[in-house]
């Protein structure tokens, strides 16, 4: 699992059925860098890039998310479906003490 911080939705004129009710989500995903500023909020976005999460359970712009990428995104399906990521957690906090 990742975290990341949404950045955006998209929307689509067609989807595949089995994926109805679920929202689209643009992920600035976190780096090692966001993680060694400790307590201080991470500035501007990440420049790897930003994957797009399939979510249904309510993430929103400029919340943090942790999200699960690959063969394991399609797992929480009963039918195979195309998607190469999902969103598994809604972030309320993290603590972190990176050591000196």
């Amino acid at each position: 699992m990742r975290l990341g911080t949404v950045i955006g939705r998209v929307t689509l004129s067609q989807t595949v059925p089995a994926l109805k009710g679920g929202r689209w989500l643009i992920v600035s995903p976190f780096t090692r860098e966001h993680f060694q500023r400790g307590t201080e909020a991470p500035a501007g976005l990440s420049a790897d890039p930003s994957p797009v999460v399939y979510d249904n359970i309510g993430g929103g712009i400029g919340q943090t998310i942790g999200f699960i990428e690959g063969r394991e995104a399609a797992s929480p399906f009963e039918e195979p479906i195309p998607i190469d990521a999902f969103n598994a957690a809604l972030v309320d906090e993290i603590f972190y003490a990176p050591l000196e």
